[in-house]
């Protein structure tokens, strides 16, 4: 995967040229180790380290232009000079005619940086943040990268760790865009480009989520465009390298392991996870589909012994703290790909944020039906009459129904929080509460919430998870790991066609009153196994909380660095006591989230080599 990385002087004196930029391009690719192309010039540099088909960087007296990744021009003209002579040229081109407004000419999965001259940079990432782009200035200078640690190598950067990230990141189980972990270090959004000129920075939205929510289409029509559109997009995805597929056994991976067989005419190669243990194993599922599509197919198991291996790899790969477990499956998927020979795999991630899938949609529907109600019936009658009976049994279940759905959304959403529900109080230090602003998740969430180009419940909700559920997580989550395990990664079901067809499909084709990706699935029948279509969603859980009850090197790991982490001002130490001592004992998959959020935080810290306090 690798990454872009450069930096901008404008008016300024230059910063070393091309010892600063090959310092910076090795932090990038020291992962997979892809090739690394540098370019300078007077008024600044860039670096794209990647396969060769995904690197391209034009050079001539008026600008300096480089893209990472898979990018296509809509207007036929420019399409045509990318297709000749690069899509980099075409980019100088085209910004040449038109300024930073021929980024919205562009799709596909890319970033891109446009030095031109001592006027002015632009930098940019395709609509969906499948590449992360960061930025700072530094003694008037845009420095920018893939990762932090790209711009971190960059003299003058100040490595200042963020207090309000961390407690985001506790929340959220990772920093959500555009913060950073890093104090004056921000991230660039989903369709959005930054201007640099004159020391000032400027931001805007190129693209943007629009969901067409009253088009109404015959069915018939809509499943012949969907199959069309996915099935072009994993053709596109598999057009370089030798492919393969994760299979989780779900819906999105069995299609795009299915729909790889059918664009190559030959057997796809998938590739699954399993665990030994209860309730935890999908393998069945994706022995089934690889059956079904008649896949070269391969597993592995994951062991303890391999989670405590991959802890302090995963910490290494991430350049903020990153609490999503499942990092190591996916980790240990990529690596067995890459032991096979592929190099490029394909994730069907996005389906469940672009068609509903989540099982926490249909529960906000349930909830709606109530909140939707008028006001005075709600607070006039129902509730009068409900809370006057002692809460037990049914009588307690209907009352804390209505206290759940009578809060407004996107609060009610996030009401299974893990920090909330523990109380920030009760688990990190006054002193450290202190430096914090505790309500900027929430409104942080609502903004996003409210800033939907959507007018239904399901669409908003898809519009937020677009954002903390996809770009901010799921994404970093996969890449990083291929990343880890040396091979690239696409997201077929991203593909720019595919994200325009969900736009436009009716909400109530997305969840069917608690029927989940109705349509996805209901146009899938007869591809996909019934069973596939049928199952209840799972997911790519790591059983991290059980294993850590009964494997002495886990839980050692585990519990060694929260002793450290109690050190560093941040968690009480009186709640870590409570947490290894009861909490995981009594009920080890729920509070065992908590601890690996808090154990891999101090692994940033110590990957990092950030000190505790008196360390």
């Amino acid at each position: 995967m690798s990454g872009l990385c450069g930096w901008y002087c404008g008016e300024q004196t230059g910063a070393g040229g091309r010892e600063v930029i090959a310092t910076m391009a090795a932090s990038i690719n020291r992962f997979d180790g892809s090739d690394a192309r540098s370019v300078s010039a007077d008024f600044g540099a860039v670096a794209v380290a990647a396969t060769s088909s995904d690197v391209d960087i034009f050079l001539d007296d008026a600008r300096l232009v480089a893209v990472w990744g898979h990018a296509h021009f809509t207007d036929v003209e420019l399409a045509e000079v990318a297709q000749r002579d690069g899509v980099a040229q075409a980019l100088a081109l085209g910004y040449a005619r038109k300024g930073k407004n021929v980024i919205a000419m562009l799709s596909g999965s890319f970033a891109l940086a446009i030095l031109n001259g001592r006027a002015e940079a632009v930098l940019a990432i395709d609509r969906m943040g499948t590449r992360p782009l960061c930025y700072s200035v530094v003694g008037g200078k845009l420095v920018f990268g893939s990762t932090l640690d790209a711009i971190n190598t960059f003299p003058g950067i100040s490595s200042e760790v963020d207090r309000q990230a961390i407690y985001n990141y506790v929340y959220f189980h990772m920093v959500p865009a555009p913060d950073s972990v890093q104090s004056g270090v921000r991230f660039l959004l989903p369709g959005e480009y930054l201007s640099f000129g004159h020391g000032r920075i400027d931001t805007g939205r190129y693209w943007e989520m629009h969901f067409v929510e009253n088009e109404q289409r015959h069915f018939p029509e809509l499943k012949q465009k969907f199959l069309a559109v996915v099935r072009d997009s994993v053709r596109d995805a598999a057009a370089h390298g030798t492919v393969g597929a994760f299979l989780s056994g779900g819906t999105d991976s069995s299609t795009i392991a299915g729909m790889l067989g059918q664009v190559s005419g030959a057997p796809a190669r998938t590739y699954s996870i399993g665990f030994q243990a209860e309730g935890f194993d999908e393998m069945e599922y994706a022995r089934i589909a690889a059956r079904h599509f008649g896949t070269r197919h391969h597993e592995y198991y994951v062991t303890p012994d391999d989670v405590v291996t991959a802890i302090p790899q995963i910490a290494t790969v991430h350049d903020q703290p990153f609490g999503n477990a499942s990092a190591v499956p996916t980790y240990y998927c990529a690596k067995l790909a890459k032991d096979d020979g592929v190099d490029t795999l394909l994730g069907g991630d996005g389906g469940d944020e672009l068609f509903g899938g989540n099982e926490r949609y249909a529960k906000q529907y349930l909830y709606s039906l109530y909140s939707d109600l008028p006001a005075a019936l709600r607070k006039g009658l129902f509730e009068p009459i409900a809370f006057i009976f002692p809460e037990i049994s049914i009588i307690g279940k209907a009352q804390r129904y209505m206290r759940n759905a009578s809060q407004p959304m996107p609060g009610r959403y996030d009401n299974y929080n893990l920090l909330e529900r523990l109380g920030a109080a009760n688990v990190f230090t006054p002193e450290f509460l202190a430096s914090v602003d505790t309500r900027k998740p929430q409104s942080q969430m609502a903004e996003t919430y409210r800033q939907a180009h959507a007018e239904t419940l399901i669409n908003r909700m898809l519009a937020l998870d677009f954002k903390y559920t996809l770009a901010d997580n799921d994404l970093p989550k996969v890449t990083r790991s291929c990343e880890l395990a040396g091979v690239d990664v696409r997201f077929p079901l991203l593909d720019d066609a595919v994200v325009a067809f969900a736009a436009t499909l009716a909400p109530g084709l997305k969840l069917k009153g608690t029927r989940l990706r109705y349509f996805f699935k209901e146009a899938l029948r007869g591809f996909l196994p019934e069973e596939i279509i049928t199952k209840t969603k799972h997911g790519f859980g790591l059983p991290f909380g059980l294993w850590l009850r009964t494997h002495p090197s886990l839980q050692q790991i585990a519990f060694d660095n929260l002793a450290d982490l109690k050190k560093r001002g941040i968690i009480r130490p009186t709640f870590i006591d409570e947490l290894t001592s009861t909490h995981v004992q009594s009920h080890a998959n729920y509070y065992g989230t908590m601890v690996w959020v808090l154990m891999m935080l101090e692994q940033w810290f110590k990957q990092r080599r950030i000190a505790a306090k008196g360390g």
